[in-house]
């Protein structure tokens, strides 16, 4: 056995989970989208939320998902008497936010979305296997590929949502779940396993609050996504940098700059 196979899952293991999981988003399909509308009230104002059982189905991949990542990072050998929630967050976010837009796409954009949804989850599942252990020799890496997907998935939600024409109220909470369960993840990887629950909710408030102003804009899917990266991705940076003690004007450079790019790239996005 090589030194370096300590640091990696079994094949096995993350092969079936990631065939049992991808098994289970095909199997979404073939779910009727028929629902029933269970309306809930807040005076003096009514509100109707509809649900199906594709919807349901979603909810229960993620749930599948996390149950899958549990038996996998349990293991592995560095993981000791730790608790394993805390690796359910990416995996979890990244099976329901895939099954969002893989349910609305047609024909040969479906089987294009399915397979770059399984490379998705299979990484997601590696990298969190991998950073179980801080002397992993790709950590650094894994860690790094964490954060880009977790921005990919939150930009990938904020599109899904608003192409559906989602409602304000379902989609703020959408929103603000991803943003701050994505962050306190990123966060609590790149601060030596501290968890900012502070700076996770007001990144998460500030996204919603955000995506609140930009709601009746008349603006695209694509274009209301890159509006919403730019300042999750610039706070997350700024939370980082600050952790690390740099001065705030350094600390803040990066994430403006990062920002900027992304409201200027959405100016001449259609």
């Amino acid at each position: 056995m090589k030194e370096n196979d300590r640091f990696m899952p079994d094949p096995n293991r993350i092969g079936l989970l990631t065939s049992t999981v991808l098994l289970a988003l095909a199997l979404t399909r073939f779910i009727p989208s028929q629902g029933y509308g269970l309306e809930v009230r807040f005076p003096p104002l009514p509100f109707a939320v509809t649900l199906d059982l594709a919807t349901l189905m979603n909810v229960l991949v993620a749930c599948l998902t996390a149950a899958g990542m549990d038996w996998l990072v349990r293991g592995h050998p560095a993981l000791k008497d730790r608790l394993t929630f805390q690796w359910w967050f990416l995996p979890t976010l990244t099976a329901f936010v895939i099954s969002i837009p893989l349910s609305a796409l047609p024909g040969r954009a479906w089987w294009i979305g399915f397979l770059l949804g399984g490379v998705f989850i299979f990484f997601v599942f590696l990298a969190e296997y991998i950073v179980v252990d801080p002397d992993a020799p790709y950590y650094t890496w894994s860690v790094a590929g964490l954060t880009a997907i977790s921005c990919t998935l939150f930009f990938i939600l904020a599109v899904a949502l608003h192409s559906n024409g989602v409602r304000l109220f379902i989609l703020l909470p959408a929103l603000f779940i991803a943003a701050a369960l994505a962050s306190l993840r990123i966060l609590q990887l790149w601060m030596g396993g501290k968890w900012q629950i502070a700076w996770s909710f007001g990144i998460g408030m500030t996204s919603v609050q955000v995506a609140a102003g930009l709601h009746y804009w008349p603006l695209t899917p694509i274009q209301f996504g890159l509006l919403l990266i730019g300042p999750l991705y610039g706070l997350i940076d700024l939370a980082i940098n600050l952790g690390e003690n740099m001065p705030a004007r350094r600390a803040a450079l990066e994430p403006a700059v990062v920002s900027a790019l992304c409201w200027g790239l959405a100016l001449f996005v259609r």
